[in-house]
């Protein structure tokens, strides 16, 4: 192992003392239902309706892909995770093996993704309570549920895991009852109030697949990407986790079949009731699905169910950002108070830093006050962000597999295909990532975000020459 890895291991390491350690007090419930909760993120319950207005039933392609290669991202984290006790998060990774200079990029980055899509998920809350509410501003009850959500991650870690253990648990719950209840409209051939009769024929109906051709087959891939969004968060909960070496290898090879169930199945079930013509581009279609049914109260339920799955990847994010700062502070990238913890072993002044930057972005829900409008335009910026952390993960497995041969050999926890797979799988991102440029609503943040990475690398810089 080379001089320079072994060098940022040692100061990765935070202070040997009690508060200076993140507490290990998640247990494997945690961590499995946080990986369920990451995997399900809001643009699954929100935007979903958008993407089978571009795609058609072809969206059930576009997350089997996506979900395809994410598997191969996630299994390079977990045997980079693995291979050295002292890497806490993926930052760490990357700093190691591609230098620091792409750790701080990577961290900021992953912090602003995060920050980001906090915002957008709050925004999506407000979206929801607008279904009881429709006069109240949009900006009040995202604004609530902002400081609800870092009140909450003030306390305890375990807290936190307890929070999100739930939150998980009623995600599970709605997909579920979507899932039986449209077996058993189907197996009824319940017709709607729109003439439409439940058949899994509309999967495969003419013109179904690609209404709009492979355009509109490849736009559907950037909210599918935010969808995903979160997924990689299994990888900053491992720092405190109980046991990681159980916990985290069963989290990620989990990872296939909960795609399979939580959006490929869940999609075909909405289709098959709905019918693609007739699913929403700017409402949630599962709460479209029983209210075309004819369950108006069931619709109110899921609408309340899927509010607090917003509110779920809400808590994730700030949570997630806020360890991200703590991490930068640890390698003396952002101000040493960031890594100061509070007696419940909370990193309040990062936590207090991301939430002042999330507030501030909630303005845009008065320049905007279009909910998905704003919505389509965060999570374009978010997604940018996911494929850059995603990007690097795999950059940093592949520069491992070359430097660190031995620790690859003797890992009991490989990434299948090694990295030739990894490096399949970053060529697919790259291309994900010119797919953004389809579209009006995802070029803009396509064209600005490079101003983001470039005042990083001026940070990093004006950083070490001081």
């Amino acid at each position: 192992m080379n001089t320079r890895i072994a060098r940022f291991r040692a100061d990765a390491e935070p202070i040997e003392d009690d508060s200076g350690h993140l507490k290990r007090s998640l247990d494997n419930r945690h961590i499995q239902l946080i990986s369920i909760g990451g995997a399900i993120g809001t643009g699954l319950f929100m935007g979903s309706g958008k993407i089978i207005a571009l795609s058609g039933t072809s969206i059930v392609l576009v997350y089997a892909i996506i979900g395809f290669f994410l598997f191969f991202v996630m299994r390079a984290m977990g045997e980079l995770l693995l291979s050295d006790p002292r890497f806490k998060t993926f930052p760490d990774i990357v700093s190691a093996y591609l230098g620091p200079g792409a750790g701080f990029v990577i961290s900021w980055s992953y912090w602003l993704s995060w920050s980001v899509a906090v915002v957008g998920d709050v925004i999506v809350v407000s979206g929801f309570f607008q279904y009881w509410f429709p006069t109240v501003p949009a900006w009040i009850p995202a604004l609530v549920s902002m400081l609800l959500l870092l009140s909450l991650n003030m306390l305890a870690v375990r807290i936190f895991g307890e929070v999100e253990f739930w939150f998980a648990i009623v995600k599970l719950i709605a997909i579920v009852a979507l899932i039986v209840t449209a077996f058993v409209l189907i197996g009824t051939s319940f017709t709607s109030p729109d003439g439409v009769v439940a058949s899994f024929s509309h999967m495969t109906e003419r013109g179904a697949m690609f209404p709009h051709g492979p355009g509109g087959f490849f736009a559907g891939f950037q909210i599918a990407i935010f969808s995903f969004a979160g997924t990689e968060l299994i990888g900053t909960t491992a720092a405190e986790a109980r046991n990681p070496h159980k916990t985290l290898p069963k989290a990620i090879n989990s990872i296939p079949a909960r795609i399979l169930l939580f959006y490929v199945l869940a999609l075909v079930c909405i289709i098959s009731v709905v019918s693609w013509p007739h699913v929403p581009s700017n409402r949630s279609p599962f709460v479209e699905l029983f209210r075309l049914a004819g369950f108006p109260a069931a619709a109110g339920i899921i609408n309340f169910v899927v509010l607090t799955s917003a509110a779920s990847s809400a808590n994730s994010g700030v949570y997630s950002g806020s360890r991200m700062l703590f991490g930068l502070a640890a390698r003396k990238c952002a101000p040493v108070s960031f890594g100061t913890l509070s007696t419940n072993g909370v990193p309040v002044f990062g936590l207090m830093f991301s939430g002042t930057c999330m507030l501030a972005g909630l303005a845009l829900l008065i320049v905007v006050p279009e909910v998905m409008t704003a919505f389509t335009l965060i999570s374009t910026v978010s997604a940018i962000l996911v494929i850059f952390t995603w990007s690097m993960i795999l950059t940093a497995y592949i520069a491992y597999t070359r430097k660190s041969p031995r620790l690859h050999l003797q890992s009991s926890f490989q990434c299948p295909g090694g990295a030739v797979m990894a490096a399949i799988s970053l060529a697919f991102l790259l291309f994900v990532l010119c797919l953004l440029a389809l579209k009006p609503d995802t070029r803009l943040a396509l064209v600005a975000m490079p101003a983001w990475f470039a005042f990083l690398v001026v940070a990093y810089r004006w950083k070490r020459h001081r």
